[in-house]
């Protein structure tokens, strides 16, 4: 908690705002960030006992500033598992977040289609996940000043703010898919016989983050709500090779679509 306390009091003071929501911005959709009024940004790199991201399209940085009319802050590049970060450092921006008074989070990520239905390009609302990353993010003692020892977990992902989320996008003409967010550790590429067990587990796309920023959220009193930019389908749907290299190139186009929703969405969260 002091380590927290540290980090959100050096936030405050640099930026003087109050954020009412902040967004987690996946590999190659950094773009949203353009979208920011009177943007502050801050490297994380300054920000005491913040991790630091190691792969390609999280850049490392804090923007502070107004979306849509709306206080929000936005993280532009996560840590995770497969980078060799604990759990604990995975969600300790999530947990700044609290700390600074943010009430909603929205996370985004790029994922892999399991469903047919869903194709490249594709953005998918999350209605639930599956952790299958083998490790919990409140495992070991409990932040009491976080949240309970047993936060219910029915619906991690708001209802209230899918429901806006699907709005939204109706009222921007922007298709919006909806389903089961699977997490795997990574950092390879899930093999077919991987993909068509999550199918069987009842997944509709697969990625390597997202679940833990959830459950800490949810743990904290946060409401979340969440995208999947689908950047490629899963091994044994199609007939190339995975790449990171696509997953940034998808973000460039349906980042562009999603920064517009989640402006669109920003302007309810002040209404």
């Amino acid at each position: 908690m002091e380590t927290i306390r540290r980090a959100s009091d050096f936030i405050a003071s640099r930026s003087g705002r109050r954020p009412a929501f902040a967004v987690v911005l996946g590999s190659g959709l950094s773009a949203i960030a353009d979208r920011v009024e009177d943007a502050l940004e801050i490297p994380t790199r300054d920000i005491p006992h913040f991790p630091l991201p190691s792969v390609a399209g999280h850049e490392g940085s804090l923007v502070l500033g107004r979306l849509h009319g709306t206080e929000a802050a936005l993280l532009l590049g996560r840590v995770h598992l497969y980078e060799g970060f604990p759990l604990a450092q995975v969600v300790f921006p999530v947990r700044v977040f609290a700390a600074l008074g943010v009430g909603t989070l929205i996370l985004t990520n790029a994922a892999g289609a399991v469903a047919a239905r869903l194709r490249v390009g594709d953005l998918m609302l999350l209605s639930d996940h599956l952790n299958l990353l083998g490790a919990n993010p409140l495992a070991g003692p409990n932040l009491d000043g976080l949240g309970p020892r047993f936060p219910d977990m029915t619906e991690v992902y708001d209802p209230g703010l899918r429901a806006a989320a699907r709005a939204a996008a109706s009222r921007l003409g922007i298709g919006l898919a909806e389903g089961v967010y699977a997490a795997m550790q990574g950092p390879s590429y899930e093999t077919p016989a991987e993909v068509r067990m999550l199918r069987g587990l009842g997944a509709d796309a697969v990625g390597m983050s997202t679940v833990p920023e959830a459950i800490a959220a949810r743990h904290a009193g946060m409401r979340v709500l969440a995208f999947s930019m689908i950047s490629n389908l899963a091994a044994g749907l199609s007939d190339r090779p995975l790449s990171h290299e696509e997953v940034l190139a998808t973000g460039a186009e349906a980042g562009k679509r999603l920064g517009r929703l989640i402006e669109e969405v920003a302007g309810g969260l002040c209404r």
